[in-house]
């Protein structure tokens, strides 16, 4: 249910006292709901594993309890991403990162369609984003979207894939990602058309 208008000011401070985390869009606040033991657990696995190739290099890693500025210069939009990589360009406020490099989101069934488009639009628009990162906390399933000079490009990478994360110089095996999952992720999901050029800005 979206709440009545609040300016930003409004909703930066009043977030500060809230009993739980409240996403923003241009006036509307979104209560977030709980992650399930499975998101959890790829949101530390993911966090530490990047924390511990990171130390030392001025990076910061932060991992769902930062809020991050996104959508283009008229919107007013704050999300608060699973994990989210911060390279030396602090915004200077302790509560909002303008400046990420790197973010990644954990799908559940309630938010995956509003992390792979609302919430794609709107990170794609930060002009510092290097890389977006999907991860289905069903499958052994990753989307990165990359941005190369004006355009942002996509590939899905599957069980037996490994992936480059450029903008931290990582590699990371798809199986990497989920070694430590007790719950049962399925296998792989039929094979998809997964490269090519999204959108352009």
């Amino acid at each position: 249910m979206k709440n009545p208008l609040l300016s930003v000011d409004e909703y930066l401070e009043s977030e500060k006292a809230a009993e739980s985390k409240r996403e923003y869009i241009n006036g509307y606040v979104f209560p977030m709901v709980g992650g399930s033991r499975t998101h959890n657990l790829l949101t530390v696995s993911l966090a530490t594993r990047l924390h511990q190739h990171l130390s030392g290099t001025g990076c910061d890693v932060f991992a769902s309890d930062m809020k991050v500025s996104a959508g283009s210069e008229s919107d007013n939009i704050f999300f608060y991403p699973n994990i989210m990589v911060s390279c030396g360009r602090g915004s200077g406020d302790d509560y909002v990162e303008e400046n990420p490099k790197l973010i990644i989101e954990i799908f559940s069934k309630s938010t995956e369609q509003h992390d792979r488009f609302a919430k794609l639009e709107a990170y794609t628009q930060i002009a510092t984003l290097e890389e977006y990162m999907q991860v289905s906390q069903y499958e052994f399933l990753v989307d990165l979207y990359w941005r190369e000079g004006s355009q942002w490009c996509t590939q899905r990478y599957e069980e037996a894939d490994s992936l480059l994360l450029y903008s931290v110089a990582l590699e990371l095996p798809v199986l990497d990602i989920y070694k430590d999952i007790t719950a049962k992720i399925p296998g792989p999901s039929p094979a998809h058309s997964s490269r090519g050029i999204l959108l352009e800005k």
